[in-house]
């Protein structure tokens, strides 16, 4: 079968294929990278990878070629945790932050979440749009091709509605896939202070209505927010409805939210900051990604999750932004990379495996993406780098030289050409 297009003469290619499941341990470590090496695609798709010499069979009268110049190439990167779709920004709290207040203070205030909230209430379908469009390229100019988006910042039925379904035009006109997730339970409104399981009811009976819109469910179970009961009480008919789930869990306070992941045996926890050891043994057991957000321990000044622990007991690791605007905004995910090196004490290796094939998985993706082998979708990324060392090594920069979203080419020294 003849090529629509060869990347050929890549220095390093690292493909991340030969999983069965999202990788632990030591698999997280032993990746494979060719040398002098040539991707086929066709339609979109991986036709063929191999080293050395092109065989004739590939090449046709249409042929595309392209010379990657010894440079390093990788699946697209996964980001499977943002907050892309959001109204405003919150500068204004970075002064508070800086001196010290708590978080869950600023949130007491009726800053936090609930001025982004405000914002996005207040900002129409197409604002929203314009908005993270402008995020999504910049997201697309560091190599991500796939990303899950969260609403969350409604806390109603309208607005949650509206995050969403921005996501959904977004999916259908932006180069980047887009995996959308309900999280209506982001944090208690103010009329509901006193009361907070009526707005856990509301929640359920948001549930059914935003189904055909978002593939997972998330709770913010953290103390002051959602309590491991309620959040349990909203996963659980989450499930029943046939979503999949994830869990913010134990980002300031070890409540227990990694172990009631295992207990759901959720997709995901998030976050982990604080998570017990116990929690940890129990994800691994159950088989529950740690989608660990090394930016928002950076951002927040406060400890990295033990990334170290969680590897040494089994537990798949992936990375992500957490893109948001307040705890950490930034759209940079080889920041994020460099900090899973410098903060979460991860090899280039295992920072590059929690960013392509088990961050699909943390998306419930891998099938189609996360690695470079035949039938998976033509996400690549060409990094002007001579190794994955050279990438978070030389930190705070754009490595990418080149991305290609299903065998188009996006990105072209590092500006999107879409």
């Amino acid at each position: 079968m003849r090529a629509d297009l060869i990347i050929k003469n890549i220095g390093n290619l690292v493909t991340m294929r030969g999983s069965n499941g999202p990788r632990v341990k030591e698999e997280m470590n032993n990746i494979e990278i060719l040398k002098n090496a040539y991707v086929a695609v066709k339609d979109g798709k991986i036709l063929d990878v191999g080293q050395g010499y092109i065989v004739d069979e590939l090449i046709g009268e249409n042929t595309q070629i392209h010379d990657a110049k010894g440079l390093t190439v990788t699946p697209g990167l996964v980001d499977p945790h943002t907050h892309l779709v959001h109204g405003g920004s919150r500068e204004n709290e970075f002064a508070l932050k800086i001196s010290g207040v708590p978080y869950i203070e600023i949130l007491k205030r009726g800053g936090g979440i609930l001025s982004t909230v405000k914002s996005t209430k207040e900002a129409s379908f197409d604002e929203l749009y314009n908005k993270a469009k402008k995020s999504l390229d910049i997201m697309l100019e560091y190599g991500v091709t796939t990303l899950e988006a969260k609403s969350g910042y409604g806390l109603e039925l309208d607005i949650e509605v509206k995050q969403l379904e921005v996501a959904k035009k977004l999916n259908e006109t932006h180069p980047v896939d887009i995996v959308s997730t309900f999280l209506g339970a982001h944090a208690i409104p103010t009329e509901y202070k006193e009361n907070p399981d009526e707005f856990v009811n509301l929640v359920i009976e948001m549930l059914p209505k935003v189904k055909d819109l978002a593939e997972f469910v998330d709770v913010f179970c953290e103390e002051g927010v959602f309590s491991v009961d309620q959040t349990r009480r909203i996963l659980q008919r989450a499930k029943e409805l046939g979503y999949k789930l994830k869990l913010h869990a134990d980002e300031i306070v070890p409540i227990g939210g990694a172990e009631l992941s295992a207990e759901l045996k959720a997709t995901s926890a998030d976050h982990l900051m604080a998570a017990s050891e116990e929690g940890m043994k129990l994800m691994a057991q159950n088989k529950v990604i740690a989608n660990i957000l090394p930016g928002t321990s950076f951002n927040l000044m406060k400890n990295y999750a033990n990334a170290r622990k969680m590897i040494e007991l089994g537990v798949a690791v992936s990375l992500s932004t957490d893109y948001n605007p307040g705890s950490c905004p930034t759209e940079n995910i080889q920041l994020i990379m460099q900090l899973g090196s410098l903060g979460l004490k991860m090899t280039p290796s295992e920072v590059l495996t929690a960013v392509t094939i088990n961050a699909a998985y943390a998306i419930d993706k891998a099938h189609e993406i996360g690695s470079i082998e035949v039938g998976k979708k033509a996400d690549l990324v060409v990094f002007d780098s001579p190794n994955i060392e050279y990438i978070m090594y030389h930190f705070g920069i754009n490595h990418v030289h080149k991305v290609y979203k299903e065998g188009k080419l996006v990105v072209e020294d590092r500006r999107v050409v879409y």
